[in-house]
């Protein structure tokens, strides 16, 4: 056989043991190199990588954040309330090596003890830590799940509780204490705002004591604020210690010491109603006046006068 047939046959042969020994590692992959069934120490980098034909085989590995939903589990808290939970955790892998070898499919493996995690949490808490102690829950899922991850090669970044679904019963029971605490509330502020304003109106009506022209400005700004509604028809109130306040101004003003000065403080002293008018006197006075016997009326009384003739 020519020579020169057969380094061109040799060569093109060569050329394609080699291609077929190339591989390409893409930049979110790592790749681990099995030699005759065993893992090389060396972790293949992103980029084109040359392995022997028939000797090696690469397995790459995703090293990217996996987002993954922890299916809903059922369960019972520690107050003894059934709901169902569903999370979500991250995660990505951190050693190639261990996620190739120490776990068949660390994929399923992490997805698993979510859900177990997930159901011992449930367990654990109560339903209102679930509800609004949620960032405490997120951490201990998320350090419950990372324990055995991590001899897998896989990192937990993060795992968050999504939904709590609870009985229709446990949220008729929320709804109604919910509106019991802010009728409380309301109750409580009402009756606050009640106490402050009685306090406000007791300190002003000690000014008032003290100050009677207080009581007289108060009326008059009433009135001020009553007519400006413009109003065909007033009504002015008339408090009794207005009545009093004029009444100790008439006793302590000065005194004049006429005599008729005296006679009006005695007439404002007199009440009315033992004054009668003179007609009404004059009314009474015959009716009133004693019948005397007789006798004693001939003697007592002089004989009305006689008429008088017309020619005397």
């Amino acid at each position: 056989m020519d020579i020169n047939i057969v380094l061109p046959v040799v060569a093109f042969l060569v050329l394609l043991v080699a291609l077929a020994g190339v591989r390409v590692v893409n930049q979110v992959e790592r790749g681990v190199v099995f030699r005759f069934g065993r893992a090389q120490p060396q972790i293949r980098e992103p980029g084109l990588r040359l392995l022997l034909p028939g000797v090696d085989h690469m397995r790459k590995v995703n090293v990217q954040i996996v987002t993954m939903p922890v299916p809903t589990q059922e369960g019972i808290t520690r107050d003894n309330v059934s709901v169902r939970v569903d999370a979500v955790a991250y995660f990505r892998v951190r050693d190639p090596m261990r996620a190739a070898i120490e776990v068949q499919d660390y994929l399923f493996a992490v997805e698993q003890v979510a859900q177990t995690s997930l159901r011992s949490i449930i367990g654990k808490s109560e339903l209102d830590d679930l509800l609004t102690n949620r960032e405490e829950l997120n951490k201990g899922l998320a350090l419950m799940i990372d324990s055995p991850a991590l001899g897998w090669g896989v990192h937990i970044d993060r795992v968050e509780i999504k939904d709590v679904q609870l009985p229709e019963s446990m949220k008729r029971s929320m709804s109604r204490q919910a509106e019991a605490e802010r009728e409380r509330r309301s109750r409580v502020i009402v009756a606050d705002g009640e106490l402050r304003a009685a306090q406000k109106l007791a300190d002003a009506s000690g000014i008032m004591a003290q100050t009677p022209g207080a009581l007289q400005l108060r009326l008059l700004q009433t009135v001020v604020e009553v007519a400006a509604e413009k109003n065909s028809t007033l009504i002015m109130p008339l408090p009794v210690e207005l009545l009093r306040f004029f009444d100790r101004a008439v006793r302590t003003g000065p005194d004049t010491g006429s005599d008729t000065g005296s006679a009006v403080a005695g007439a404002e002293q007199v009440p009315p109603e033992e004054k009668p008018s003179p007609a009404l006197a004059e009314a009474a006075a015959p009716e009133l006046a004693p019948i005397a016997p007789p006798g004693q009326q001939a003697e007592g009384a002089s004989a009305p006068p006689a008429p008088k003739r017309a020619g005397a």
